[in-house]
């Protein structure tokens, strides 16, 4: 990410404005309930830009970097609160309701900058789905020339389930001069394969690779792991429930049962018990002959 900071007295300028701004909108405020405290985080995008005139680009890196605090200050309250831990994949229960309009004031102070629609492209749709499809195209519409927005619009409607729309996605997005080959490969696997689960690998593959975000690097590789998991986790509980047909009971520990998940290519630890992509050992469920990760592992539910 290329800002502009050179210009040291536009930047003071821009403190000055926004100094200003915020005394006004203090000054201004009306009492209200608690409960919509929050609302007064940003104004909308439009109102920003002719607030700020020359410093959008500047402002629209505050709002991103907002967007970012936000969701982390959700995260950590909800560890604070929450006796479960939080399923990556699935952020709804966060209610970041007001991360659409902090996406949305970013990319209208600055239509180029880049890295919102990307975050929001794998955030927002636990939010609002169609929040997210029309951050996307709004991006498309202000930088028609970028491949990878199409990547992550392909994306999303991989995720709704609609995968003849992604593989038109990722076909319109494949011909742009400089899109990758497998930008039209994707559109061809989206048409014969939709949802299948080595077709989700390649997607998130691609996106990993095609990414110079490290929030987004990071929310990608999570996903990758689940996939990971899921897949020995369906190996692991093949290998129990052989054990069980076998002996007439479930295994009561993984050393029951190691010499078997060894030959299934199964990764194991010093003790014997298979681990995750993030070498935590799985939890053994003894009731019903079953696996799970553990609740402290780092990979997605």
């Amino acid at each position: 990410m290329k800002r502009d900071y050179r210009l040291i007295l536009g930047i003071a300028a821009g403190l000055t404005a926004a100094a200003f701004v915020a005394h006004w909108n203090d000054v201004h405020r009306r009492d209200l309930p608690a409960e919509f405290a929050e609302e007064q985080l940003s104004l909308n995008g439009p109102a920003m830009k002719r607030i700020t005139l020359a410093f959008n680009a500047i402002a629209a890196d505050w709002y991103w970097m907002s967007s970012l605090q936000y969701v982390g200050r959700k995260m950590i309250n909800y560890e604070d609160t929450h006796a479960g831990k939080l399923r990556l994949s699935d952020l709804s229960s966060l209610d970041l309701h007001l991360l659409p309009a902090l996406l949305q004031t970013a990319t209208t102070l600055d239509p180029k900058f880049l890295d919102p629609y990307y975050y929001g492209a794998l955030i927002l749709p636990d939010v609002d789905a169609n929040e997210a499809i029309g951050l996307l195209n709004q991006g498309i519409a202000a930088n028609p020339e970028q491949w990878k927005l199409y990547q992550h619009l392909g994306y999303i409607y991989w995720q709704r389930h609609e995968y003849q729309k992604a593989s038109e996605v990722y076909e319109t997005g494949g011909k742009l001069p400089g899109a990758p080959l497998w930008m039209l490969a994707m559109s061809a696997r989206m048409k014969a394969e939709g949802g299948a689960g080595q077709a989700a690998r390649e997607m998130y593959a691609h996106l990993y690779e095609a990414s110079d975000d490290l929030n987004v690097k990071g929310m990608v590789e999570k996903q990758l792991m689940r996939l990971d998991s899921l897949d020995e986790r369906g190996k692991i509980r093949q290998v129990l429930s052989d054990y069980a047909k076998s002996t007439g009971h479930c295994a009561a520990s993984w050393k029951e049962v190691a010499v078997t998940l060894r030959a299934a290519r199964v990764r194991l630890d010093a003790s014997g018990a298979p681990t995750d992509p993030a070498n935590t050992p799985y939890r053994l469920i003894t009731s019903d002959c079953n696996v799970d990760l553990d609740d402290n592992s780092p990979v997605p539910h």
